[in-house]
């Protein structure tokens, strides 16, 4: 069953042209399989001294001044 507000998306959707839809369509379906990647990355264990470490190294590494501040589209 959809929710609501994905059964409204799907109402706009339909009123657009057969190839936007299908472009929407594509682009949906890829960050449905990126979002399914992560919750699986997020559910396995993770080892907590290798996070440790790593929280670790990017504090040090931040207060050295040895790193830079980017947003989105720079990464």
């Amino acid at each position: 069953m959809l929710s609501t507000r994905l059964s409204k998306v799907v109402s706009k959707a339909q009123e657009l042209p057969e190839a936007i839809q299908d472009e929407l369509a594509e682009q949906f379906i890829e960050d449905i399989e990126n979002e399914l990647k992560w919750q699986e990355t997020l559910s396995k264990p993770q080892d907590s001294l290798i996070l440790q470490a790593l929280a670790e190294k990017a504090i040090a590494d931040s207060e050295n001044g040895q790193t830079q501040e980017l947003g989105f589209d720079e990464l």
